[in-house]
């Protein structure tokens, strides 16, 4: 299974960013190989359809759990046809959000964040 979290740099010690359509990172966690692939956000300084952007470089992953703070309206359609999970999680290092997640402590996001219009950083 893979796994991704958005977040704010590349290693464990690294904090989960909620905002995942600008999120500097994507960890992708394998769990059967344990390997860790991380990948900048293409969308993190689009000017618009940061979201989307976001939601279809994870796509092409072949990712089977999102964990990030929370999904907007066009990247929370995009996860959801593709029938990826998402879970939601605060602002604490992505070792910690790992182990919450494999104690199934982390709520699944059910519906969208509100939009973002913010056009960037």
């Amino acid at each position: 299974m893979k796994i991704v979290i958005s977040s704010t740099g590349k290693t464990n010690e690294d904090l989960l960013n909620t905002r995942f359509g600008r999120c500097e990172y994507f960890q992708i966690h394998d769990t059967k190989s344990g390997e860790v692939k991380v990948i900048e956000n293409k969308g993190q300084n689009a000017s618009g359809g940061a979201g989307i952007l976001a939601s279809n470089q994870i796509i092409d992953e072949n990712i089977d759990v999102i964990i990030t703070g929370n999904l907007g309206p066009n990247a929370f359609e995009l996860i959801e046809k593709a029938e990826i999970k998402a879970y939601k999680c605060e602002s604490i290092v992505i070792s910690s959000v790992l182990e919450k997640y494999n104690k199934s402590e982390l709520e699944q996001i059910q519906m969208s964040g509100p939009a973002y219009h913010g056009g960037g950083k």
